[in-house]
């Protein structure tokens, strides 16, 4: 069912409706991402999967005018925005209350979230923090530094201790432990693994084996990958491992996955920028967040 609003354009009266994308041709939704795939790389996966998991089909919001689209937004367990334009996210805001849809994230470029959140947060639960500048980077040529060659693919064998890791990960980047939500975290790194999209360094120790830099693949879409969940244990921080690491993970994922690899980084995070930086990432754009 279309909802939106009639509102004033630059031009005069505008109709601005948001329907999921059952009604409009999935290659003209991917399309409108390939205009900034670095942009575009959380929306990327779900928008590619449109035309083999009918299910996407009422998760991805587009917003359309006669002219075209106006915008996208994916809604699921997050909400991801794309080039939403200023006219269009009063009824994209109206579109995401009506469906009452939970989500724990509102995530994106830092441009369409913070337009988004300001149309939503009259009525939306408060946050538990909003990160409005989080740059966004991207790589589309070898490692500046040499890759770290203990850095290996995981299997599942290593998911006793591999899970800890990205658990610790999630608790100090996020706040909480992401277990208190049931096994769907657990089922996300698995399915991450398996995918060949989750590597690490794994040494052995006098307690056992640990997790000395990890990072996964978390989106392949658009002829981009984006590198999510990079952490390196807090004994072996300061030491060069996380660029040594990141050129790894760059290596591996221009050589199997796409040729630009991309990620996002909050911009207190200085230590992180350096590391990317010395790898060979360039800004190119900025991401926002808001945690529920």
């Amino acid at each position: 069912m279309d909802r939106g609003r009639r509102i004033l354009g630059d031009s005069g009266d505008v109709d601005v409706i948001v329907t999921d994308s059952r009604s409009v041709d999935p290659s003209l939704i991917t399309a409108f991402c390939r205009q900034d795939p670095v942009d575009a790389a959380l929306l990327g996966e779900h928008v590619e999967a449109l035309e083999r998991y009918a299910f996407y089909r009422d998760q991805v919001l587009c917003v359309r005018t006669s002219a075209g689209l106006d915008g996208l937004c994916w809604t699921g367990g997050n909400v991801v925005p794309f080039r939403v334009t200023p006219r269009a996210l009063a009824p994209l805001a109206d579109s995401i209350r009506r469906s009452r849809r939970k989500y724990s994230s509102i995530v994106g470029p830092a441009e369409d979230v913070l337009g988004l959140w300001a149309e939503l947060a009259p009525s939306a639960p408060t946050p538990r923090e909003v990160r409005e500048d989080q740059p966004s980077m991207m790589i589309d040529h070898d490692p500046l530094v040499p890759p770290e060659d203990r850095v290996r693919l995981c299997t599942a064998e290593d998911m006793a201790v591999l899970l800890p890791a990205c658990v610790a990960m999630f608790t100090e980047e996020v706040g909480y432990s992401p277990l208190h939500a049931g096994g769907g975290y657990e089922r996300r790194i698995s399915t991450l693994v398996d995918g060949g999209r989750s590597l690490a360094w794994i040494a052995e120790t006098d307690s056992g084996p640990q997790v000395i830099f990890k990072a996964e693949i978390g989106t392949v879409a658009l002829g981009v990958a984006q590198v999510q969940g990079v952490w390196v244990h807090p004994d072996h921080r300061g030491r060069g491992h996380a660029a040594a690491g990141m050129a790894a993970v760059v290596r591996y994922a221009r050589e199997q996955f796409a040729p630009v690899v991309s990620l996002y980084v909050n911009s207190y995070n200085t230590a992180a920028l350096a590391a990317y930086r010395t790898v060979g990432f360039k800004q190119v754009g900025s991401y926002a967040t808001v945690l529920f």
